[in-house]
């Protein structure tokens, strides 16, 4: 009686590292295969079957992982639906002996054998280990040493001043003789390039040079590409005029590294010129690099939407009085591209924040919670013109039927507040703040459809404080010393006469009022500045009808 053979399932990888030739009817990648699957027929004899998976990595080099048909091989090794690997040579698997040893140790874990069909041998003895390893370092080695004789190539062509390929700079094309490697200009761009140098000497700000191009309508460089796709053509941003105007190939140079060449291209901007931007450039870099640079990602960074689906990313800037600011900003804002009318573009990021871990947090029965305990029940925010929609986790938010937690939760909305389940997703829930955003003051209020602070126990207003507190002082220093003038307590306190004649009626506002003042519970966009412009009536119930309390 014939013994049954063990089924050995063979998975074949093919790569090739260009993407030259990939269109063709007979590429190598189906060379390859077809080689290795009569391999895997010569093997049947042993129970070998070759999987129809194809896990074919085409223009993509040897010396990265990230390789899409690498990564489902190794997640099908995984998944232990493979029992041989076939390769028609060990490079087209990996050329790094780092990257191949952690390949191994997958092969290892699942118990998978690797075949090299051309050089024969298998992983699971130590002489093809020995073998294999062999053959990798001579890989690795010939792979350094192409690199190095194409940098090589690149240094000594620079140094002679051809241009070396690429996307050419805006002013310049691609010579029509590819054997000279010198950039043709082009009259229309070069102009746009003699323009935006002369702008940036005018305005001495490069987002201001940004905002001025986008009014007149002038966009980047446009092209195709060899697919046939149309690329470039849009506003300038500030990263690319930046570029823009340190590039020393606009007065004939090539760079490579830390070297320059002359060039064998024709100059479009005077050295004089470039040489004043280049000034400039350096002198307001000293003024930012008088202050710390602001990085990172705030926290609802991922989770933040505007109203037309875009993310909302984290930005951060100074105020004149150099005080730091945080701000969610729809992702198109920041690539200066317009946005849909109604839309937020922009959000301060602590009220926001403030407003969303107060609103969840006393949805989730934790009222004291901060931002890092109710970020994991947040699956997404929308940011709209008339308030904010959170998506959360419900059953993250309370155990029990849906029944029992609708009416939990509903006990504990906010007025004005309100809350909707989903029918597509049972596990999730919509909570609907009211609460727009609005620009008064200088800052960003979240602000009640009646025009009261959205967020309870704001952060009180400092300037509105310290002219409450300045008109108190005053008038205490005026009872203690009779004598006192207004002018001379002010000179003594290094305060202004006209401004404590001005602010003194903060000290005869509504004791309510300076309570809420004092709280931060004033309304939304009630400043310091407007007070003083609409003056302090005598009668309380006249205050609090003219600053909307």
């Amino acid at each position: 009686m014939t013994k049954a053979l063990t089924q050995v399932r063979c998975a074949i990888y093919t790569r090739k590292s260009s993407e030259e030739g990939l269109d063709q009817a007979f590429n190598s990648l189906q060379a390859q295969r077809e080689a290795c699957e009569a391999y895997v027929k010569s093997q049947i004899g042993e129970g070998w079957v070759c999987l129809k998976t194809a896990y074919d990595d085409g223009g993509i080099s040897g010396g990265t992982l990230e390789r899409p048909g690498l990564r489902r091989l190794l997640a099908d090794i995984e998944d232990g639906l493979i029992d041989v690997v076939v390769v028609y040579k060990v490079d087209r698997l990996t050329r790094s002996l780092t990257d191949f040893a952690k390949i191994i140790d997958v092969f290892d874990h699942k118990i998978c054998s690797f075949v090299s069909i051309t050089q024969a041998f298998n992983t699971t003895s130590s002489m093809g280990r020995l073998t294999l390893n062999m053959l990798l370092s001579f890989a690795q080695y010939e792979r350094e040493v192409t690199g190095e004789r194409i940098r090589d190539k690149i240094a000594a062509s620079k140094a002679k001043g051809m241009w070396m390929g690429g996307l050419p700079p805006l002013g310049y094309d691609v010579p029509e003789d590819r054997t000279t490697r010198a950039l043709k200009i082009n009259p229309a761009e070069a102009d746009l390039v003699r323009d935006i140098y002369d702008r940036y000497l005018r305005l001495k700000s490069v987002n201001a040079v940004r905002d001025d191009l986008a009014r007149d309508g002038l966009v980047s460089k446009a092209w195709t590409s060899r697919e046939g796709r149309a690329m470039g053509g849009k506003p300038f941003n500030t990263g690319s005029l930046f570029h823009l105007l340190q590039s020393r190939v606009y007065v004939g140079e090539i760079v490579h590294g830390d070297k320059r060449h002359p060039g064998m291209h024709e100059a479009i901007v005077e050295r004089e010129v470039f040489d004043a931007v280049q000034a400039q450039l350096a002198a307001n870099a000293c003024k930012r690099q008088a202050r710390p640079k602001l990085t990172g990602a705030l926290p609802l960074q991922g989770l933040t939407f505007d109203a037309e689906g875009a993310r909302m990313v984290s930005t951060f800037g100074y105020a004149r009085s150099g005080k730091r600011h945080a701000y969610y900003v729809s992702a198109p804002l920041l690539k200066a591209q317009k946005i849909a009318a109604g839309t937020i573009g922009r959000i301060s990021a602590r009220p926001f924040e403030d407003l969303v871990r107060q609103r969840v947090g006393e949805l989730a029965g934790k009222p004291d919670a901060n931002l890092d305990d109710v970020r994991p029940l947040i699956r997404r925010i929308d940011v709209g013109p008339h308030g904010l929609c959170i998506s959360l986790d419900q059953l993250a938010l309370l155990e029990g039927g849906a029944a029992t937690a609708r009416a939990s939760l509903q006990s504990r909305l906010t007025i004005g507040d309100a809350i909707a389940f989903e029918t597509q997703n049972a596990h999730t829930l919509q909570l609907m703040v009211q609460a727009r955003p609005v620009f008064r003051g200088g800052r960003t209020w979240l602000v009640r459809p009646n025009g009261q602070p959205a967020i309870e126990g704001g952060r009180p207003d400092r300037k509105l404080l310290k002219a409450v507190a300045q008109a108190h002082a005053g008038l205490v220093a005026f009872d203690a010393a009779p004598s006192c003038t207004a002018d001379q307590w002010g000179r003594a306190k290094a305060v202004p006469d006209s401004y404590l004649r001005q602010t003194v009626g903060f000290a005869f506002l509504a004791p309510d009022i300076q309570v809420a003042i004092l709280e931060g519970r004033q309304p939304a966009g009630l400043t310091a500045r407007q007070i003083l412009q609409q003056g302090v009536p005598a009668a309380w119930a006249d205050q609090r009808r003219l600053f909307g309390f």
